[in-house]
């Protein structure tokens, strides 16, 4: 008896040891120092910070052909693209803002709830231009659906337009309710109908991105675009001025990525690209002035100065990185413009960062007014369009004035005539709604993306190839300006089936950079 009684006190104590066991690893699964709970206001600050990840002076600027390097150790231009950047961890961020709202108790249309439809919307766009189909319906479930199926390019517009239109009307209903309890936004103050010109102004980019497709009866883009343009006033409220400009503003601790930093390191690595800047001198356009330096070799051999615009020269992003370097060895003789030091190295926040902007929004109404999309007068559009770009950079456009060209603490002045001068240009003048006319628009579209708005002046590129961009030894891919990049090698390894399945209805059997996605067919 005593030994059946030993055996059931055994027992419980290690019953008693196996509970308490299990109690401390609970107690120690959970991290106290990690929250569990946040408010959605904490996750929109980082979700709105990410949409600078495209920021100026990237690797994006130099597939964009604004600038060029011409030391291998800091970079080069190569088109050799591998895997892309997909944007679903931020997306994931996304759920995880609006969930937090509705646990905070928040109604089913709150302002986190409309942005998270926006900011679906224009991940999406920037994920689906990079390589077409995409794991959209079935994304963002977590761990319920470890392999998820790809969307078609189509479907996923349609859904990109459908969350514009939603996020709208969502904020237009809260701004009418008087709710906009909204705090975390780094652009606008929190202020939703800045927020819903933003919407719709984007709205315009991604229905002009898709204007190989007009033809497409599922999309109507043409009444699309002509009822965002109808109710600009009322319905749908659109950028007004600059002053709505979703922007990114650097300051000395968030520094803008030129900055006196690293103004010994890297200055003298980064040449103007031909393609900008060239045009800029073919134009007579005193942004040249603003954003490049004078060739070194036009001023000490040609005996230019840097009031001479021809003294501006940009490096053809085609060129052989070593021979580029080797013709920029020589500080007196460079034969190409670097940057210009006192706009970018100057400060640590020489301009802000524009994401989606006023000057976008003019040049994108006056192409569907040149496509005969809408009824509106397109030269206006297009003049507003340079004017802004142009009073972005400090130039004088009411009257004729004077820009101060800076270099080596000398001022040269330069007069400026915008109405009797410069428009008055061939080839500045609109030349009406014709294709001359069109490619103007993206010219001028083209230059005012400096250094701006991510990816759009590639993707404007690829669609329409005005301005033409330039390649050589030194573009890489064998001459060939890529149409995307390639699905992340991660896809290959956690979802091969649906990604094999996705690339063979696109591209055939091989993943290819030089293959057309449905968009541009």
């Amino acid at each position: 008896m005593k030994r059946i009684n030993l055996y059931i006190a055994a027992a419980a104590a290690i019953l008693f040891a196996i509970t308490s066991c299990n109690k401390k690893f609970e107690e120690y699964a959970t991290n106290p120092n990690l929250a569990e709970q946040v408010s959605p206001d904490l996750v929109l600050r980082g979700l709105t910070s990410d949409m600078n990840g495209d920021g100026p002076w990237s690797a994006v600027s130099r597939w964009n052909q604004f600038d060029v390097c011409n030391y291998n150790y800091y970079g080069d231009q190569r088109y050799d693209w591998t895997g892309a950047g997909l944007n679903y961890t931020t997306l994931n961020n996304v759920v995880k803002m609006e969930q937090e709202a509705t646990r905070a108790g928040a109604a089913a249309i709150n302002p986190y709830s409309a942005m998270g439809k926006f900011f679906r919307a224009y991940y999406f766009y920037r994920m689906t231009n990079l390589v077409g189909d995409l794991p959209m319906k079935d994304a963002l479930k977590g761990s319920s659906t470890p392999t998820p199926a790809y969307d078609a390019q189509k479907a996923i517009f349609l859904q990109i337009l459908e969350w514009l239109e939603d996020a709208n009307t969502n904020l237009a209903k809260l701004i009418a309710d008087g709710n906009k309890t909204m705090d975390g936004d780094i652009y606008l103050g929190n202020d939703l109908r800045k927020w819903q010109k933003v919407v719709n102004t984007f709205r315009l980019r991604v229905l002009i991105g898709l204007s190989k497709k007009e033809a497409d009866t599922d999309l109507k883009l043409k009444q699309q675009f002509t009822d965002i343009f109808a109710g600009r006033a009322g319905k749908y409220p659109l950028m007004e001025s600059a002053g709505d400009n979703l922007q990114y503003s650097y300051n000395s601790i968030n520094k803008y990525p030129s900055n006196p930093d690293n103004l010994g390191f890297d200055a003298t690595r980064y040449n103007m690209s031909a393609t900008y800047l060239n045009k800029l001198v073919e134009l007579n356009d005193p942004r040249a002035y603003i954003t490049a330096e004078p060739a070194t070799k036009q001023l000490s051999v040609n005996k230019k100065t840097p009031a001479d615009i021809t003294a501006y020269v940009g490096a053809n992003s085609g060129e052989d990185l070593t021979n580029m370097s080797s013709k920029m060895a020589a500080s007196d003789t460079g034969e190409y413009s670097l940057r210009s030091r006192g706009r970018y190295y100057a400060s640590y926040a020489a301009e802000p960062g524009i994401i989606i902007g006023y000057t976008e929004r003019c040049f994108n109404i006056a192409e569907a007014a040149n496509r005969g999309w809408i009824t509106a007068d397109a030269e206006d559009y297009y003049k507003k369009g340079i004017i802004s770009s142009l009073i972005f950079y400090g130039i004088p456009v009411d009257a004729p004035g004077t820009i101060t060209k800076t270099y080596k603490g000398v001022n040269y002045p330069v007069a400026f005539n915008f109405a009797n001068s410069y428009y008055q240009q061939a080839e500045v003048k609109y030349k009406g709604n014709n294709a001359a006319g069109l490619e103007q628009v993206l010219i001028q579209k083209y230059l005012a993306f400096f250094q701006n708005s991510g990816w759009e002046a590639y993707f404007n590129y690829r669609r329409t190839g005005v301005p033409v961009f330039q390649t050589g030894t030194g573009t890489g891919n064998s001459g060939v300006i890529p149409k995307r990049f390639q699905y992340p090698s991660s896809e290959r390894t956690s979802n091969t089936a649906n990604l094999d399945a996705a690339v063979k209805s696109q591209y055939g059997t091989t993943d290819d950079i030089n293959s057309l996605m449905w968009l541009i067919k």
